[in-house]
């Protein structure tokens, strides 16, 4: 919920401020699981979860339909605590002179622009796999992994689910005494043109398809 999207509004100054709101409870939600969970990851996951239920339910700028909204649940797999990684991100080569930015595919009919900042080995207990990192060349930029897997279409969104998108506060942060990454498969959730296909969201791109099924995160059945 906190994702690249783009969602038509009315333009007027209540719509606007409402939208300043969401991303304003989005930061500090975030804020609050990244401190709970350098002591506990299972704590922070049950805070996140009960945070993002009630908004969806009841914030203006939900993704969920207005008329779907009251009876909403959100549907989660088990916490897999073998899914939270510390991960470097190993730098991808610099760009050749003239190149340019990666466009991600799309669920709208417009695409954003993308650098490949590196990847990332994630350490899954059957074996490694690799993940691309991306960041935004355009708005207010920011590093974005979205993954795809083999649960898509059946448990979660066909076209993938985001693990991280810190230009919307979706970022579990940084190992304090290393730098790398932190990614939590437990916290991955879906784009909100999941729930609505009036959103247009990046998705994710054949380099992240993961050939495994990820039971970790948020879904939807």
């Amino acid at each position: 919920m906190a994702e690249l999207t783009w969602q038509p509004g009315d333009g007027s100054s209540e719509d606007r401020l409402s939208l300043a709101d969401w991303r304003r409870r989005m930061a500090a939600l975030y804020v609050e699981v990244r401190a709970m969970a350098a002591s506990d990851p299972a704590i922070a996951l049950a805070h996140w979860r009960a945070v993002r239920e009630r908004l969806y339910r009841e914030h203006p700028q939900s993704p969920v339909p207005v008329t779907e909204r009251t009876a909403f649940q959100a549907r989660h797999f088990d916490h897999d605590p073998r899914l939270r990684f510390t991960v470097v991100v190993e730098a991808a080569p610099p760009l050749t002179p003239g190149a340019s930015a990666l466009e991600l595919p799309d669920s709208g009919a417009e695409t954003l622009a993308f650098r490949r900042v590196g990847t990332v080995r994630m350490p899954f207990p059957d074996r490694e796999r690799r993940l691309s990192v991306f960041w935004m060349a355009g708005y207010a930029g920011g590093l974005f992994i979205p993954f795809r897997d083999t649960t898509n279409g059946s448990s979660t969104y066909g076209a993938g689910r985001y693990l991280v998108d810190s230009a919307k506060s979706a970022d579990l942060g940084v190992d304090p005494a290393s730098g790398a990454l932190i990614l939590d498969f437990n916290f991955a959730y879906q784009p909100s043109c999941a729930f609505d296909p009036r959103f247009a969201c990046p998705l994710s791109p054949p380099e992240n398809r993961l050939d495994r099924p990820v039971e970790a995160g948020e879904r939807l059945a």
